[in-house]
């Protein structure tokens, strides 16, 4: 079996490899994402294995059908970005990676939950320069506070866990709840409107694009915080800006971005970028944006690895394909 991995960085190279001992396939890895213009570049793989920001449409997949491909295997959760249906329908099924490390991301929501309301990021900077001032640097408890989780899925589950541990109280939404101890599950208008911070844990689909939009945003505390590290589509990002402009927001924190394709996983430091709402995003105080890297420990990325190849073997082997999209 020989695999065609798009959209590569160092550590991705390094984990892939380790697993690979184990499964002694023919791995070619490709820096470019895979879109129209580099698909051709699969031509004799078996396998195509794309990222998050790749673009596996309908004019994508008939290139790779063409050139051989018989199994695109997603190293991630999310396939919003492959048109899934229409790779099933030409014979091409597409598996992914449903659970790596939920705790991974949600230990990182947490992380810039504390950064952002703690002021963390100012106060290391204020430091760095000798400034050892507290002024303007004033922050919250998170204990006793309302914390409203959309999404009970396992990373969901994870976050609740950690919330608990702040002493927090907990609501939640989920159009397929089950109970979980210490969690009020409620609709979302309540949810928006009690929560003093709002975080993100669902998969994107055409029914919640845009989850968070103007109507939603104006539900919620003026003083509330949002956070996501999702899928940057999720959240209507210039009805965020307006919001945070008009201070009914407390700040927000993103791990994603709706049109994160092209900038985020790259180096824009010499060129800077021409996303005027992402601009205005990074530059308010009460705003932290990191580039999508709240799946990025060493325990995740071994076992994207791990599951990826486990897919594909499954796949040579002709068994039934465990994490199949259907």
């Amino acid at each position: 079996m020989k695999i065609a991995l798009f959209d590569t960085k160092s550590y991705d190279k390094a984990h892939f490899d380790e697993a690979n001992k184990e499964y002694g396939y023919e791995i070619v890895y490709y820096d470019p994402s895979l879109n129209r213009d580099t698909a051709i570049l699969a031509k004799g793989a078996d396998v195509v294995c794309p990222f998050v920001n790749c673009t596996v449409d309908k004019d994508v997949i008939d290139i790779l059908k063409r050139e051989g491909v018989r199994l695109i295997a997603m190293r991630s959760a999310g396939f919003n970005n492959v048109d899934y249906r229409y790779a099933l329908s030409v014979g091409i099924p597409v598996v992914r990676v449903p659970a790596y490390s939920p705790h991974a991301v949600a230990e990182h929501s947490f992380a810039m939950l504390l950064a952002l309301v703690r002021k963390l990021t100012h106060a290391y900077v204020r430091t760095r320069e000798f400034n050892f001032s507290l002024s303007g640097l004033v922050g919250i408890d998170l204990y006793g506070k309302t914390m409203g989780i959309i999404g009970t899925g396992k990373i969901g589950r994870c976050a609740i866990d950690i919330a608990k541990g702040f002493g927090m109280r907990i609501l939640a939404y989920d159009p397929y709840p089950s109970a979980i101890d210490g969690v009020e599950f409620t609709d979302l208008d309540t949810l928006l409107r009690q929560s003093d911070v709002v975080s993100l844990y669902c998969p994107l689909t055409s029914e919640n694009r845009h989850l968070i939009n103007a109507k939603t945003i104006d539900d919620m505390k003026d003083t509330a915080y949002l956070i996501n590290t999702s899928r940057g589509a999720l959240i209507d990002s210039e009805a965020l800006l307006e919001a945070l402009k008009e201070r009914k927001l407390g700040g927000a924190a993103l791990d994603v971005y709706e049109e994160e394709a092209g900038i985020f996983y790259t180096d824009q430091s010499d060129e800077g970028i021409a996303d005027d709402t992402l601009a205005r995003l990074i530059s308010m105080p009460n705003v932290l944006i990191t580039s999508h890297q709240g799946y990025l420990t060493r325990e995740a990325l071994s076992a994207i690895s791990e599951t990826t190849l486990s897919n594909v073997r499954e796949f040579e082997e002709g068994k039934e394909l465990t994490n199949q999209v259907k």
